[in-house]
């Protein structure tokens, strides 16, 4: 049956940044759809590791700034004693900085790309070569954003951080797909998350935004669950290098 091509029963899935908001709705969705979670974190996912053991789920906490790829090593190898293996990678954790350009600091510009984008390579990187060694394959998926499409405002090194995720998105699929390793990105558009709380505080700027999205709302965590476990299933094993846009339309307006 159709269905059964999206359980993910005895798979390990690795999950950064999924202590609240999309990272965190992912995690429960992979959880619900059967598989254990190692989450990657710099604080507490104390709610996502219940919601995750509630639904009778494994759940392996990990603390490291990604921005240090020397912690890689080390994550794999506790992430591995779950179950012995791994099979599905969600590079969520990011963070933004806002500054006009014409101001923008260097070190604004490093520390967004090297958690946004260059841990988000090495870490694909060191995941899969555990894939090749596992001689299964694997699913990764990238955190791209409209910004991967769009040039935004005030974001410069964001906008570029995930311009570049769609484009090594596109450069891993190419080179890994031979392997039975599908790479692809999901780009949220506007969520209501922690993160969007000013804007949406904002009456002007909330409504700008509403009339721009054809769905007529923000999105939510839940959004993201149906296309990240179709990304993280067989279901989407002929599906390689394609970034999903899950924007309510935004792109399409």
């Amino acid at each position: 049956m159709v269905l059964d091509h999206f359980q993910l029963g005895g798979q390990v899935a690795i999950v950064t940044g999924c202590n609240t908001g999309l990272g965190q709705g992912m995690a429960l969705a992979l959880a619900q759809a059967g598989a254990d979670i190692v989450g990657i974190n710099v604080s507490d996912p104390a709610d996502t590791r219940h919601g995750v053991e509630a639904l009778g789920r494994r759940f392996l906490d990990l603390r490291a700034n990604l921005a240090d790829l020397s912690c890689i090593p080390d994550l794999l190898a506790q992430a591995k004693s779950l179950t012995g293996e791994v099979n599905i990678l969600v590079n969520n954790a990011g963070i933004i900085r806002r500054e006009d350009a014409i101001k923008f600091s260097e070190a604004d510009w490093d520390d967004v790309i090297d958690l946004n984008l260059k841990s988000v390579f090495f870490l694909s990187q060191a995941v899969a070569k555990l894939f090749l060694a596992q001689g299964k394959g694997g699913k990764i998926i990238n955190i791209a954003s409209m910004l991967s499409f769009q040039g935004g405002v005030r974001v410069p090194s964001y906008t570029a951080s995930k311009s570049g995720v769609m484009g090594i998105t596109r450069l891993m699929a190419n080179e890994w797909a031979q392997h039975g390793i599908n790479v692809n990105a999901i780009a949220p558009g506007y969520m209501a998350t922690n993160n969007t709380a000013a804007l949406r505080a904002d009456e002007g700027r909330n409504a700008s935004i509403l009339e721009r999205i054809p769905a007529g709302r923000w999105g939510t965590p839940e959004d993201l669950a149906g296309p990240v476990v179709f990304l993280a299933s067989k279901a989407s094993d002929y599906v390689n290098g394609y970034t999903v846009a899950v924007d309510g339309g935004w792109l399409a307006r």
